[in-house]
Formats: structure tokens, sequence, C-alpha cells
């Protein structure tokens, strides 16, 4: 669908915008476009004895993980303790039972799940077929349907809440059930909006509150009982708003006519539910009362947790604006509530709670582990849990902790995964590592110059590990913890057969940032047929979400980007400032400033390689995206005009103000201000230059579909030309995921071709077959 302002924009091959250079040579053929549409077909599954990572079973030194085989994948078991490999069970025999049951063709090497769990004997293992729970028996290879499993109730909210704060989606039914207290004496329930408890088995109701209502009512799913029974932990909410998005489906598959589709849905700047803890003494049939100070205006607080001796509760405050998080301690007694951790940020700075939040109590509290970016990086402190003071700073240095694995109460140590120690390798390569709580004795469990994925078995004594770079196909061994020494190399993945076909893996490429000193890292796709007396134009892939780091690091085709590469260009990918898994200073660059999203230093990436290699031509640059990558691609256009020419941009969030309150309050902050006026590709559409396509799905779930259509709104007002697509039924990962994915790449190869070479794209529809991406 083409929108003109007040003028038809006609898409055509003559003359582009920008120069095409007349050296380019013949790229976008029909040659070009069947090498891409049947890559996948050519070149998945070449690569073979590449495993997946270990798993464990339970308690005992066996474990099994999946590894690629010519024609699929296969099963394979391991016994640490006596080194023995094998098949984890007889796969033509599975396979045939399974294509009894099924009624259709299994193969051997293409079983219809991926993953697997072994009882703890190992004489069975249940798997997932078709959403139907499979078991089957290893020495006899029978598989049967296994009886389905009962709903659990519990105090959450299912797939309704968005960390905490605010809604998503519609929560299934609460479980409203009497609460029983751990000596089974008590139940406690919810009745018009207040609480009650009964002993066990009567129908004597006794009130414990007063101060309930249909605004500000007691929630049971927040019920929390005091290990000795004695006391009852509950939160009051007073309940925010709630939001509804609303959805037209088009073209329902049961019925002509269209649908109403409505949702909960958060937004940022929306008032939320306010939390209020409240104490219940229940032999004195007392409420205890909880000074709100320190959790005036909370975005998010937890579960209400209790020590194990019933002294006190404990949860954790996240206030509005993601500035300030604390864990709080309230006295079960008095009320009295006492910060233990207190983090506040400098005004340019944000807590994230999202992705950079471990808290572990040791001793019922007497000690806590805490997670915390105050020094600059990503790393673990020990603080004292009675005077909320911190013992000693655990981790240290100019590199980040990515995750804990476990802490071992006894031992004093914490196993945990980290990026960035090694000075001249790549930053984000994740190691292993184990260290004492006092800061000493740090051991590393990796070696290799790679991304690690390590895998402990339950006891601490072994651990497999498994890496791989882009270029290097992924290796897995097993090793002993106590000294790191290799016990069994279990796989090597051979590429001999996928090199053959010409392909080579990306190239990972190092260039400076916009402070001239900071690296900034990203790869590089060229085409099969590549040719470094050719020019090559250049489509950028995007995702600049503060959340994480987007660059591939471990071995892989990227099937994406390399089938746009075929068409006849290089294809690449980079981490700017504003993603994670840097510096503090390095991730502060998106807060309250989503908009940036990094181009600075992108742009300085790409004239780097320019400089490098001739075949390079930052002349001639597209980008594409999706979600807030399609924010971004489209904010090049607008922000960056002079360097990029064409964009498209899928199911994009083009004003943070539209989109759920979550990922959005986390990175631009609260209350709205003008950041987000600043950010907003809606706000700014008037100095949109270069070719624009819009695509999305007409029931984003994700992200309001709305955002694109209001974009699009002002695009028309500002009078500027685009090109806007919208996917009947689509969600949020139409034309991208899924079975729209084909029709959505060939709107994005055949713009790019257009606008970027001056190829025009195959006639689809004057072909009896159209070809399929």
């Amino acid at each position: 669908m083409t929108l003109p302002a007040t003028q038809c924009f006609v898409r055509t091959a003559l003359f582009l915008a920008f120069s095409v250079p007349s050296g380019a040579g013949a790229q976008g053929t029909a040659a070009d476009y069947a090498r891409a549409e049947t890559l996948r077909q050519r070149l998945d599954g070449l690569v073979v004895d590449a495993a997946e990572p270990a798993n464990w079973i339970g308690a005992t030194s066996r474990f099994w993980y999946r590894k690629s085989v010519k024609g699929g994948n296969a099963f394979v078991l391991v016994d640490a303790a006596t080194l023995q490999k094998k098949p984890a069970f007889d796969h033509a025999a599975v396979a045939a039972s399974l294509a009894s049951g099924l009624g259709r063709a299994v193969t051997p090497t293409n079983l219809p799940f991926s993953t697997v769990a072994f009882s703890a004997d190992g004489a069975s293992f249940e798997a997932t077929v078709d959403t139907e729970r499979w078991t089957c028996s290893v020495a006899e290879s029978r598989c049967a349907r296994a009886p389905a499993l009962g709903g659990r109730g519990g105090r959450g909210l299912g797939g309704g809440r968005l960390f905490g704060g605010g809604l998503y989606g519609d929560p299934p039914p609460p479980n409203t059930a009497p609460r029983t207290s751990p000596d089974r004496k008590w139940e406690a329930v919810v009745l018009n909006h207040n609480v009650f408890v009964s002993a066990s088995g009567t129908r004597d109701l006794i009130r414990l509150s007063t101060d309930g209502s249909e605004a500000d009512a007691y929630d049971i799913r927040s019920f929390s009982w005091s290990p000795d029974s004695r006391k009852l932990a509950a939160y009051r909410i007073r309940s925010g708003f709630r939001r509804e998005v609303h959805y037209v489906q088009s073209s329902p598959e049961d019925q002509i006519q269209p649908k109403d589709v409505k949702r909960l849905y958060s937004k940022p700047g929306d008032v939320l539910d306010i939390e209020q803890p409240v104490i219940f003494d229940i032999a004195a049939r007392k409420q205890v009362i909880v000074s709100n100070a320190l959790f005036p205006n909370a975005y998010t607080m937890s579960a209400l947790a209790w020590r194990a001796d019933g002294r006190s509760v404990t949860f954790e405050y996240n206030q509005r604006g993601h500035q300030v998080f604390r864990l709080i301690e309230v006295n079960a007694n008095t009320g009295a509530a006492r910060a233990i951790v207190n983090e506040q940020t400098p005004d340019h700075s944000f807590f994230e709670y999202s992705a950079k939040l471990f808290r572990f109590d040791l001793g019922d509290g007497a000690e806590t582990v805490w997670m915390s970016e105050r020094d600059g990086w990503n790393h673990l402190y020990l603080y004292d849990g009675a005077t909320g003071q911190v013992k000693n700073q655990v981790t240290r240095g100019n590199w980040l902790v990515r995750g804990v694995d476990r802490v071992d109460s006894t031992a004093r140590q914490v196993w945990f995964r980290a990026s960035g120690m090694y000075a001249g390798k790549d930053p984000y390569f994740i190691h292993s590592y184990r260290i004492n709580l006092d800061g000493t004795g740090l051991t590393t469990f990796t070696e290799a110059d790679a991304n690690h994925t390590v895998r402990f078995s339950a006891d601490n004594q072994y651990y497999v590990d498994t890496y791989s770079r882009v270029d290097l196909p992924p290796v897995s061994e097993l090793r002993r913890t106590s000294d790191q020494a290799l016990l069994l190399a279990l796989e090597k993945g051979d590429a001999t057969a996928l090199l053959a076909t010409g392909w080579k893996p990306p190239e990972a490429f190092v260039g400076k940032g916009r402070d001239g000193r900071t690296d900034i890292y990203g790869v590089i796709v060229r085409p099969t047929n590549f040719d470094a007396k050719r020019k090559y134009p250049v489509i950028e892939y995007i995702y600049a979400g503060p959340h994480d780091s987007f660059v591939p690091k471990n071995w892989g085709v990227q099937f994406g980007m390399q089938a746009q590469a075929e068409l006849g260009f290089i294809v690449s990918q980079v981490d700017g400032m504003g993603t994670s898994n840097r510096s503090k200073a390095f991730h502060d660059v998106a807060w309250r400033n989503i908009g940036d999203a990094g181009f600075p230093d992108r742009i300085l990436w790409h004239k780097a390689i320019a400089t490098k290699y001739p075949w390079y031509d930052v002349s001639r640059v597209g980008i594409y995206g999706g979600s807030a990558g399609g924010q971004n691609a489209m904010g090049a256009l607008l922000f960056h005009p002079e360097f990029y020419k064409a964009a498209v941009s899928f199911a994009g969030c083009h004003d943070n103000r539209m989109d759920k309150i979550w990922w959005n309050e986390q990175w631009m902050g609260w209350p709205i201000g003008a950041q987000y006026d600043s950010s907003s590709n809606v706000v700014n559409a008037a100095k949109l230059q270069g070719k624009l396509l819009l695509l999305v799905g007409e029931l984003d779930e994700n992200v309001d579909p709305s955002s694109t259509l209001q974009v699009a709104n002002a695009l028309i007002k500002a009078n500027k030309s685009f090109d806007f697509f919208i996917f009947p039924g689509g969600d949020h990962a139409a034309g991208r995921r899924g079975v729209l994915q084909p029709y959505g790449d060939g709107k994005q190869w055949d713009y790019f071709v257009h606008h970027l070479i001056g190829a025009e794209p195959p006639n689809r529809n004057g072909l009896a077959s159209a070809p399929k991406p």
C-alpha cells in the first residue's frame, strides 16, 4: 500500500534519490534472488557434531545433550563418573513407536521434539510432541501419551503483570481458595475486600481487617503466612488505571465479519496499583500498621517473604522512575520498616531492575549478596543484614557480572558468569568463574577465547563447557571442577560441508565510538559470491534496545542477514552505546534518550569499515529492524539522513508513550516529560528524508499497532512520501517470523534492491508461482 501526501508516489527504477555507482555490477538479479530464496534449504544442516548445551539429570553424574548429525539431530547420554558416552536411547525404535502413535512418519534423525526430561534412574524420559506430553521407556523404546498435568494455583497473576508494574493481556481467573497456615490450623480468605481467618475445619470467621474496600482491597494472592503460623502478611491494593488497547481483527478465520478485540495494556504515565503491606497478629486479632515512608511511590513491590524465625518480613521496592531501589525489612511485631539495601542513582543514570537484579540471603538474613552497578560496572556486594552496611565488594574490576549460577552458603562461594575480564578480547564473550564471598580466590572455569555456556553437575564435581564464536563451530568438553582438568572431549563441530558451498562466517569488526576511545563491536556478512572488485551497498540490521546486546557471538549461518547479502549487499550488525553488557557509562547513553540508538557510534563504525575495505559503499546504506529496531530504523532517516538512505521498519514503537509501560519507563523514565518528544518518531516525522517502508500486524499484541498508524498520520500531515503495509491478522512478529515471514522478507528484499541497488525486483504477480523468500 502506497501513501501519497499531495502527490502520487510512483515506484520506478529510472533514477534514485541518490546516485548508484555505475561500476556496481549486476546485483539484485534473478540469479541472486534464486540463491537467496534457496539459502536455507541449501545450507541448513551441513554442520555436524555441533552440540547444544548439556542437561544434567537430577543429582546424578549423568547428563544428556543434543547434537547435529547428517540429516538432523541425535541425543547423547554421558556418565561423568565412568566417562561412558552413548546414544541416549534407540532413536530408530523411538521414531517407530511415535510414528505408530501419531499416525504419521517420524525419522530417527528428525524426532518431533528438541528436549527431553529423563527420570532420575534413567529408565524413561518425557518429551512434548504437538503440545502433548509423551513418556518413552528407554529399555523397550516404547512411547505413550502421558496424563495431562493439573493446573496449579499461586499468588502470581499469570500473564497479566509486566514485571510487577502495569498490566498486559487478560490474566487468568485468580485462585481464591483459602490460604492454609503452615501448621494447618488456620485458613485465611478475603471476603468483601477484607481479611478473615477461621480455624481449619470450622466456619467461624474471625475478621482481621476493616479498611478494605472495592477500590482498596486485600489481595489473597499476596497472602504469606509466617513459618510459625502466628502472623499473616498481605498486600492491600489500591487499584490503578485499567487501560485497554482495542483492535479490529479484519479477517478472522471463522467468520466473514471482522471482530473487535481488546486487552489490558498499561502504558507509560498510567496510574498504577499501589500496594500497602499489612501484617496481622492472629492470636491478638491485631493489625500491625506499616509506614510507607520508605516506599511512597512504587513501580513494583515484590512478594512478601518471611524470615525463618518469623521476626520480620522482607520485600523489594522499585520506585517509579527506576532511580531508587530498596530491600526493605519490616518488624513483624512493631511494623517498623528499615532499608537493608538502598540503591539511589544520580539523575543521569538508572537502576536496571529488569535484567541486573540479584539478591541472595544467607543465614536467615544475616547477610545478603546483592548486585549493583554503583562503581560503574555490574558487580556483587556482600551486605550485613543487621546493619545494612556493605561488608565487602565481592567482585571488582572493569568488567561485569552477567549472571549468578549459585551461591554456596556453606563454602561461602559464588559461582557466576562474567564478560570483559580479558584485555584485548571481545568484551561480550561470557566466561564462567567462582569466587569467595570475601572477594578472594577467583577461579576460572573456561579457557578458550570464545562465548561459553557452562553447566555444572548438582554436586559441583563436574561441568560441561560448550563454546563457540561466529567463526568457530561449537566445541563441547567435560571437565572436573576441582582442577578444571579436561576429562572428555565430547564434540567438535565440523563445518567442512558448509564451507565447501562458498559460505564464509561473518567477520567480527571493531571500530572506535563517538568518544574516540571506546571499542564498538559488530559483524559483517558477505554474499557467498563476494567479489572484492565490486562495490556493495550496505544494509544494517538494527535492534538498539537497552535491555541487552545483540550482535551474534555464537556460531551460526545467520540466515536472515545472509539471504539479504546474496542479493548483492553487505549486511552488518553492531552494538552502539546505549545497549547493555558493557560499562554503566556505556549503557547510560540510553537513559531518557532512546532515540540516540547508538547512531553516532554506528556511523563511525561503518566508516571505519569503508576505510579498510573499498568495496563497502557507505554512500548507499539501508537499515531495517523490528519492534524497538523498527523505531530505530525509522529514526535513522529522521535524525541521520545524511548517512542512511532507506529503511524498513517492522512493528515499531514509534513513540515510547504508546508502548508497554515496563520497557519504556525503564529507559525513558518517569514522570513523562520532554525526553519522550525528543525520541519520538511521531513528533519528529517532518524530518523524514530517504525511502521508508512501514509494516505492522493489525493484531500486534506487544507494541500497540496504533503506534505505526500514528506515525503514518504524522508523515501524511507533513506531506511526506513513504510506503506502508498492514498484515491482516498479523501479530508482533508478522513478516519477520512464522507463516507471514516469506511475504515480509519479500517486501523488505524488494525495497532495498529497488532503492539501494537500483534494480527492479521480480514481478511476483506475473509468475505462475511467485518466488518464496
